[in-house]
Order: structure tokens, then C-alpha cells, then sequence
């Protein structure tokens, strides 16, 4: 499998392997090499499709934010959800995310949209489909990655206690039904894209609410602040 177990960490293979001989799996790595092999440009880059599941292990996940699929422009994805790459002009839903901290929580807003920092403090920013082509959102849609990234959510929920499910929008909404209320706590609020942000994304205090569960829990609370050279206020 080529494509699909690439860089996978230790901590998610012994957690995911039964999934790696799936036929669901067999079929989506068939596809990701068919459609390379017919000149897609695929994003992320290869070594960065587990991105996120590299930098938070199995065993220090906190936090799960879901997105749907990753960026589809040029040096944009990186493997993590909402996340950009460094020196790539910040996505309107990234700038209301950021917004809303600073609103939250009084933090400054950063000129970098690169949210690694919050991945290797245990806040897992996972996709629902971890590959797309340029230029077409969702066109790895319903080719099995939702059953791996279902997969992954089901094994927190079960195998983990006191982690916070933070559901953007009603497409994330749809994975609280994978999730056990009574051993975690879920945050369920409107989509951070400017089309819905003001029906409830805005004012809802996700950041605060997430770090005073964690510390209810005994967890060391997330560092939201996002550090680089030029911080600003919009």
C-alpha cells in the first residue's frame, strides 16, 4: 500500500492495522495511484497525508477537531485540518477561526495560519478525507476515507476518556453519533466559513470551554496562542 500507510506513526498502527487489509483500503490506495498515474495533482503532498496523526499520537490526542477535506489551492494543505502551510495567506474560514480566539480568549491573532503548535500540545486536527485534487473540492469524496477516518474516531471514543470532540458545522456534526457523551465532551457548533459563522460559530467560546474540561479532567490546558514575529489584531 503506497500511498496509504506512508509515515503512519507506531502509536496509530498498532491501533489502525486490522484496517490496512480491508478491501475499502486495498481500493482507495488502487485509486490514489490511478489517479496519479493519470497526472492529478494530489494535496497533500504524500509524506504529509498523516500529518496529523504523526505529530499527535494515539495516546496524547486531547482534543479532535474535524474538518471535511483538505485545501485544495497550491502549497495550502499540510495534513492537518484548518491548517496552512507557513507564509500562505490565511483561508476566510482559518480567519474566522482566529477571530473568535481572540474574542475567546483575548489572544493576539498571528499572521501564520500554521497550527502545528496545537497538534504537539494533543489537539488532533483530523479530515474526514485526507486527499483531494487541485482545484476540486471534495473529489476524494466517498472513496473510502471516511471509513478510515471513522475508524479513527470510533477507537478514541472507545479506547480514550475526557478528550474534547470540537464538531464545526453539521458535515463534523454527523460523527457525534460515533462518539460516548458520558466519556467525553463534545462541542458542537455552526461551520467557521464566512456563509455560516454568524448562525452560532462566532461567540460560542470553543477554546475556553475546551481548556476548562481539560483542566476538570486533570489535563494541562492547550496553549491556543499561535506565536510568530508579526502578531496582529484585525
Amino acid at each position: 500500500m503506497t500511498m496509504i500507510i506512508n509515515n503512519l506513526s507506531n502509536s496509530w498502527l498498532r491501533e489502525l492495522k486490522e484496517e490496512f487489509s480491508k478491501p475499502y483500503l486495498l481500493e482507495l490506495d488502487n485509486f490514489l495511484e490511478q489517479r496519479k498515474s493519470d497526472g492529478a495533482i494530489i494535496f497533500p503532498k504524500q509524506e504529509n497525508i498523516f500529518r496529523a496523526l504523526d505529530l499527535t499520537s494515539f495516546e496524547d490526542v486531547k482534543v479532535v477537531i474535524l474538518g471535511q477535506d483538505p485545501y485544495h489551492g497550491d502549497n495550502q494543505a499540510h495534513g492537518l485540518s484548518f491548517s496552512v502551510q507557513n507564509g500562505i495567506k490565511q483561508p476566510p474560514s482559518l480567519k474566522n477561526i482566529y477571530k473568535e480566539l481572540n474574542s475567546d480568549l483575548g489572544f493576539q491573532i498571528p499572521t501564520t495560519g500554521f497550527l502545528e503548535p496545537w497538534a504537539k500540545q494533543g489537539v488532533l486536527m483530523l479530515n474526514a478525507v485526507l486527499t483531494v485534487e487541485k482545484a476540486t473540492p471534495n473529489s476524494h469524496a466517498n472513496k473510502g476515507w471516511e471509513n478510515f477516518t471513522d475508524k479513527i474516531i470510533k477507537t478514541i471514543a472507545e479506547k480514550r476518556e475526557n478528550v474534547v470532540f470540537i464538531l464545526w458545522g453539521a458535515y463534523a456534526q454527523k460523527k457525534a453519533e460515533l462518539i460516548d457523551e458520558s466519556k467525553h465532551y463534545i462541542i458542537q457548533t455552526a461551520h467557521p466559513s464566512p456563509f455560516s459563522a454568524r448562525r452560532g460559530f462566532f461567540e460560542s467560546k470553543p477554546f475556553s470551554k475546551t481548556n476548562e474540561y481539560l483542566e476538570s479532567t486533570n489535563q494541562k490546558p492547550i496553549d491556543w496562542q499561535i506565536q510568530d514575529d508579526q502578531l496582529s489584531l484585525f
